[in-house]
């Protein structure tokens, strides 16, 4: 399976993304063919090689036929996203435009996945509806041209899944038809909840409710690099150039080790220092985070100030569980707050196999690197009952599992 993971470092916007899979190997031929499948007749679009900073990358544009030139659309501060003045489109005469087209069934569907995300967050903004939303953000034919560009990439390029790190949002202040904003600008701001973001060192808008649009949609998580090996790279510039930090968005495209054998995803830690509070407690608390969700909870001694012994209570959480975990931990312990940081797992494959013993049935459990068993441990809780009903030693019933299970290693 092959992977693109995009390193927002200066930010992100609908034409930097797609600069960045041109510069990746992208054709811009097969790009120009497909888009025309939209029966848009009001654009050109073009690519240029320019320097950030002394960094090369390729610079997306579209051309607006009503424009003496092409619009540096969507990026650092250009007011154009939110000030031009083309007719307004709704996100029904957009699903229409696309849903109309020859383009495939995963570019129409994921084109208006990314719309209709975009669309929400402008009826929140302006509170109105879906489907009263009127605002050219959505309707401009480069705001389209950019989703279904983004989508049309992936798929020529063979991309199965996006990963993307943080967001850097920029900072300052926008310019846009309500007037001056702070920067995120509102339907940014908006779209990017839930997600890793922070503000840079450019006091310039640098993601774009497009850019935020695209990858917040189609992003599988936020964070650091997967495992994965890098087959080529691309630069997508933005139009100014900053000082001191190149205006690029650079996307990594690759295969993923060992995928079909190995398993990576993203996990959250959540920890505290506890100093005042008693061992039973912590035991309740536990119990009470892998009923909501914890995916490990573990303690270690620690020291703390005034050489006062403590525990370092740890909690192993996916995203979905969260903020339930956090809002536990500082309800039912003496801690003033938490920490949290996310990590990167890299898992075997598993199974499990039923094994057969003298004292009846112990499920297996397999675990698989490259193809290869290399794991084959008996279930506890199995062996747990097996021993009970049986009147025998735990050990025991354990050992003879585990001789079965050792039967399958590679």
């Amino acid at each position: 399976m092959s992977l693109a993971y995009f390193d927002c470092f200066s930010g992100a916007s609908g034409d930097m993304i797609l600069g960045a899979l041109l510069d990746a190997g992208l054709d811009f031929k097969a790009l120009q063919a497909q888009l025309s499948k939209l029966n848009l007749d009001e654009y050109d679009i073009s690519e240029e090689q320019v320097l950030r900073s002394g960094i090369g990358g390729t610079k997306f544009n579209v051309i607006l036929h009503d424009q003496a030139q092409s619009h540096d659309h969507d990026h650092a501060g250009d007011d154009h996203e939110h000030t031009h003045n083309h007719s307004h489109r709704n996100l029904g005469d957009v699903k229409q435009i696309i849903e109309e087209s020859p383009l495939s069934s995963r570019v129409k569907e994921q084109s208006i996945e990314i719309f209709t995300r975009l669309a929400q967050a402008e009826a929140k903004v302006h509170r109105s509806t879906v489907e009263r939303v009127h605002f050219h953000e959505v309707g401009a034919v480069d705001a389209i041209v950019d989703i279904v560009g983004a989508c049309i990439g992936f798929e020529i390029l063979g991309i199965d899944e996006i990963y993307c790190s943080e967001l850097v949002t920029g900072s300052g202040h926008v310019h846009c038809a309500h007037g001056t904003m702070p920067v995120p600008a509102p339907a940014t701001a908006e779209l990017i909840q839930g997600v890793p973001t922070r503000a840079g060192n450019i006091q310039k808008e640098l993601l774009t409710p497009t850019g935020a649009a695209i990858l917040v949609t189609l992003a599988e998580s936020f964070g650091p690099r997967p495992g994965f090996t890098s087959t080529s790279t691309g630069y997508g510039a933005g139009t100014r150039d900053f000082h001191g930090q190149p205006n690029l968005l650079r996307v990594f495209i690759g295969d993923f080790l060992s995928k079909s054998s190995e398993e990576e995803d993203q996990v959250w830690i959540v920890e505290t220092n506890l100093d005042d509070i008693s061992a039973e407690a912590i035991g309740y608390v536990a119990e009470q985070l892998f009923e909501i969700g914890a995916l490990d909870v573990y303690t270690t001694p620690i020291q703390m100030k005034k050489n006062r012994p403590a525990v370092l209570l740890s909690v192993i959480v996916d995203s979905d569980s969260l903020d339930a975990i956090e809002t536990l931990l500082l309800e039912e312990t003496t801690t003033f707050g938490v920490r949290r940081y996310q990590v990167q797992r890299r898992k075997l494959s598993r199974e499990t196999r039923p094994a057969e013993t003298s004292y009846g049935q112990v499920r297996i459990k397999i675990g698989r690197m490259e193809g290869r068993i290399v794991k084959a441990t008996p279930e506890y809780e199995d062996c747990k009952l097996l021993a009970s009903e049986a009147g025998a030693p735990f050990t025991r019933v354990y050992n003879e599992a585990a001789q079965k299970a050792a039967e399958w290693l590679d």
